[in-house]
C-alpha cells in the first residue's frame, strides 16, 4: 500500500439462465442437458483451460449455458407480462443463459435480457440484477429444484395454475421441479472482454524452469479495507459486472462528493465525474484512479492469459485512516479485516471455478505450499500467493512508547497465519509500530504521514544520521501549504524541524520485532522487507544472513535498492514497483523508471543463480498506476502484439470502452501484458532480455520459497 500526496491529510479532513426450443418428457423425470455448460446458443464462450475437458456435473456444468425450462407440472417456461408462466409448447419456450453467481447459484438470463428474480413472494421478470435473481440449483432423482439463495423458497408452479411463482417453505417437491434442455437464442449476459488468443502456456522451457510473470505485491480483496467504504467496487460479484464495478454511493450522482477520489487522482476538485460505470466507465478505471476497482477478475484473466504466474495477495488495511475515515461499515481492527479478505479471497476463487464449471476448474488458485505453485504453474494457471500488510500486525502498535503486544500475541498471530497458508509478511507498514521503525515517506507525503505516525503512536519520527550506507527517505524542512495539515494537530504540538540531507528513522527493529522475524523463519514465512527502516532492514537482513535463511522479498521497492544484493544472494527475489517504464531519477529512489530498476537489479544480481524479476502493482492500495508514456525512447506498443508465450493480445474491451497502453497507461489490471510489451521496447536493444528476465519472475520466485 502506498500513500501519495495529501492521502492522510484528505482523510483527516474528511473526518472533520434457463429457457428454450428441444422438446422434453415434462411428465417424467429426465437426464440433465448433454454437454452442460457447453455455451450454445451464443455465449462467450470461455477459453478452455490446459488439460480440462467440459463440465460435466448436472448442476455446475449448466454454467455459461443456453437451456429451456419447463415445469414438471407441465409446459415450458415463457415471458408472460411482467413475469412468466408455464404455458409454452417447446417452440415457444423463452431461452435462458443460465449465468453462475457462484457455486451451485445462478442468474437466469433471457433473450430479452430480463431475469428470472423473486420479489415479495412473487416472480417478475427483472431488467436490472438483484438479489432476487439469484437462484441456488439442485439435481436429484433426474430433476432439477431451484431455490431462492436469500429465503430458500422454492421456484415452482402452483396446481392449477401455470404461473411461475416463489412457493413457500413447505411446498411439496413436486410443485417444484424442473428439467432443462439445451436451446438457442440465449442473450449474452453482460462481462469484461479478455482479448486474449491462444492456449496459456504449460509445462517448463527447455531447460526446466517455469515461465510467467510474478506480481508479488497486489491487493485483490479489498472488503473491509479502511473500514470498507472507501473503496468503489469489487473484483466480482454474484450479480454480475454491473454490480461488481459500481461507484461509491457517498460520490453522488454525479461524482461531485468524491473529494477523496478528486485529490489522490489529482483531479478538479469541483469537477464532476461520470459514476455510472458499465457500460461506458468514462471516468474510472483510469492509472491515476485510487478509489475504483482495478482488479475485477475478467481483468486479471487476461493478465493471467498474457503471462502472469505469480499473483500474491496481501490483505491490506490501515487501523488509524480507517478511525479517521468517516464512512465506514466493519471494524477498523486490521486482523479482522485480514480475516475477512481472506474469506473474500476464497469466494473469489469459488466464483471463477464456477464459471468454468465446478470446483477445482476455474484458472485462479491459491496456493500454500511451493509444491502446490508448481503444480498449478506447469499446469498453465494462475498461482495465487496470500500475504499481510496491515497496520497493526497481531495487535502489535505503540502507544507512547509502550507496545501493545507480547511474545504470546506474536505467537498466537503467526500460528494462525502459517494455518491459514498465508506466506509472505510485512512487518512494518505506514507508521511505528511494536515490532520496529518504519521507512518514512518523503515531502508532502512524509508530513501527512509523520502526523499519522503521531496519531498512532503518540509522536513523530525520530531521526538520527544514518549508521549504515543506507538511507530513508529525506524529510521536509519547510513545505508550502503544510498549515492546512498542521492546523488539525493538538494545541501547543508542532511538527519538528528535520535536519537537511538525507537521516534514517532512529527507530530500528525492536526486541518484539526481533523474535517476529525468528518467528517467521521457524515457521518458514516470507519476510517482507519493504516499509522497514533503513536500520530495521539492516537488522532483519543480519538475522536472515546469520540463520542463512532465503525466504526474504522487497515486494514493491519500498527499500532501499542497495538491499537488492543481499536479498539476491541469499536467495530472495526482487519485485519493483510496477510504475513507468521510462521515469529515471537517481537509482536510489522508489520511483526510478521500471526498466531502470530492472538494469540496476540485474547487475546486482548472483551469477550464480537463476535471475528472474517481478513486479509490485500495488492496485488497490491507494498506489497510482502507470501512466501511459510521454517519452520517445521507444515505438509505441502495436496491437494485436504477441506475449512471450505465444499469446496474441489485442485492446482490451470493457462493455463500451477501449483501453490502450498508449493512451490509458496502465488502468486497470489487464493492461499488465501491454505495459510489460512497452518495457520490451523502452529496454531497446535489451528488449529481449528484459522479457525472458520477466518470464523467468515465477521460477525465480518459486526457488526463493523452495529455499533453493
Amino acid at each position: 500500500m502506498r500513500l501519495s500526496p495529501l492521502r492522510l491529510a484528505t482523510l483527516a479532513a474528511s473526518a472533520l439462465m434457463v429457457v428454450g426450443g428441444a422438446t422434453v418428457a415434462v411428465a417424467a423425470p429426465a437426464a440433465p442437458p448433454a454437454n452442460p455448460g457447453g455455451n450454445a446458443g451464443g455465449a462467450s464462450v470461455l477459453s478452455p483451460i490446459p488439460g480440462q475437458g467440459p463440465a460435466t456435473d448436472p448442476v455446475y456444468g449448466l454454467a455459461g449455458g443456453c437451456y429451456a425450462l419447463a415445469a414438471s407440472t407441465g409446459g415450458f417456461i415463457q415471458r408472460a407480462g411482467d413475469g412468466y408462466a408455464a404455458s409454452a409448447d417447446s417452440a415457444g419456450a423463452e431461452s435462458f443463459r443460465a449465468q453462475a453467481a457462484q457455486l451451485g447459484r445462478f442468474l437466469f438470463f433471457g433473450s430479452d435480457e430480463a431475469m428470472i428474480a423473486a420479489n415479495s413472494g412473487a416472480v417478475v421478470a427483472s431488467a436490472a440484477a438483484g438479489p432476487g435473481a439469484d437462484w441456488t440449483v439442485a439435481y436429484a432423482d433426474g430433476a432439477y429444484t431451484i431455490a431462492s439463495t436469500a429465503s430458500g423458497e422454492r421456484l415452482g408452479v402452483v396446481p392449477g395454475s401455470d404461473a411461475l411463482v416463489v412457493l413457500g417453505l413447505d411446498a411439496t417437491k413436486a410443485d417444484g421441479e424442473f428439467q432443462l434442455t439445451t436451446a438457442s437464442g440465449c442473450a449474452t449476459f453482460p462481462e469484461a472482454g479478455v482479448n486474449a488468443t491462444g492456449a496459456p502456456f504449460t509445462g517448463t522451457d527447455a531447460n526446466g524452469n517455469l515461465q510467467g510473470y510474478a506480481d508479488t505485491h497486489v491487493h485483490q480483496a479489498t472488503q473491509g479495507f479502511i473500514g470498507g467504504m472507501v473503496h468503489c467496487g469489487h473484483p466480482y460479484d454474484p450479480l454480475g459486472i454491473t454490480v461488481a464495478l459500481k461507484d461509491c454511493a457517498d460520490h453522488g450522482a454525479s461524482g461531485e462528493t468524491a473529494l477523496l477520489e478528486k485529490i489522490l487522482s489529482g483531479d478538479d476538485p469541483l469537477a464532476p465525474h461520470d459514476t455510472a460505470g458499465w457500460p461506458n466507465f468514462e471516468h474510472n478505471p483510469t492509472a491515476g484512479t485510487q478509489t475504483h476497482e482495478q482488479t475485477y477478475y475478467r481483468s486479471v484473466e487476461r493478465s493471467w492469459r498474457g503471462g502472469q504466474r505469480i499473483h500474491t495477495n496481501l490483505f491490506v488495511t490501515n487501523d488509524v485512516l480507517c478511525e479517521l475515515y468517516p464512512l465506514k461499515d466493519t471494524t477498523c481492527n486490521g486482523m479482522e479485516v485480514m480475516r475477512i479478505q481472506y474469506r473474500q479471497l476464497h469466494d473469489l476463487q469459488d466464483y471463477i471455478d464456477a464459471q468454468y464449471g465446478g470446483p477445482g476448474r476455474g484458472w485462479f488458485r491459491i496456493v500454500t505450499t511451493f509444491e502446490q505453485g508448481r503444480e498449478v504453474i506447469e499446469s498453465g494457471r494462475l498461482a495465487v500467493v496470500m500475504g499481510v500488510e496491515i497496520s497493526d500486525l497481531f495487535g502489535c502498535t505503540i502507544t507512547d512508547g509502550v507496545p501493545q503486544c507480547d511474545e504470546a500475541d506474536i505467537d498466537a498471530g503467526l500460528d494462525e497465519l502459517q494455518e491459514l497458508g498465508i506466506q509472505q509478511i510485512v512487518l512494518v507498514h505506514k507508521f511505528d509500530n511494536a515490532l520496529g521503525g518504519t521507512r518514512m515517506d518523503s515531502d508532502f507525503n512524509g508530513l501527512a504521514v509523520n502526523i499519522g505516525n503521531f496519531i498512532a503512536t503518540g509522536r513523530f519520527w525520530q531521526v538520527e544520521p544514518c549508521t549504515t550506507e543506507l538511507e530513508d527517505n529525506a524529510q521536509p524542512i519547510a513545505i508550502p501549504g503544510a498549515d492546512a495539515l498542521t492546523g488539525a494537530l493538538p494545541a501547543g504540538v508542532t511538527v519538528p524541524v528535520y535536519p537537511a540531507g538525507h537521516n534514517c528513522n532512529a527507530v530500528g527493529l525492536t526486541g518484539l520485532g526481533d523474535y517476529a522475524v525468528r518467528g517467521m523463519v521457524d515457521r518458514g514465512i516470507t519476510v517482507d522487507l519493504d516499509h522497514l527502516s533503513a536500520k530495521a532492514s539492516d537488522q532483519v537482513l543480519n538475522i536472515l544472513e546469520e540463520t542463512r535463511y532465503p525466504r526474504v522479498i522487497s515486494s514493491h521497492s519500498w527499500t532501499d535498492k542497495r538491499n537488492f544484493q543481499r536479498i539476491l544472494a541469499l536467495g530472495g527475489f526482487v519485485g519493483a514497483y510496477a510504475n513507468g517504464m521510462d521515469e529515471m531519477p537517481e537509482n536510489r529512489g522508489r520511483d526510478a523508471g521500471f526498466v531502470e530498476n530492472w538494469k540496476y537489479t540485474r547487475a546486482h544480481s548472483d551469477p550464480s543463480r537463476l535471475f528472474g524479476f517481478g513486479y509490485g502493482s500495488d492496485t488497490n492500495g491507494f498506489a497510482p498506476q502507470a501512466a501511459a508514456r510521454e517519452t520517445a525512447t521507444a515505438p509505441p506498443v502495436t496491437y494485436p502484439f504477441t506475449a512471450f508465450d505465444g499469446t496474441v493480445l489485442d485492446r482490451n474491451q470493457m462493455g463500451s470502452r477501449t483501453f490502450d497502453i498508449n493512451t490509458d497507461g496502465r488502468a486497470q489490471y489487464g493492461l499488465t501484458p501491454d505495459w510489460i510489451e512497452d518495457g520490451r521496447l523502452v529496454a531497446g536493444a535489451q528488449g529481449s532480455q528484459f522479457q525472458a528476465d520477466m518470464a523467468n519472475g515465477a521460477e525465480a520466485y518459486l526457488r526463493t520459497w523452495e529455499g533453493r
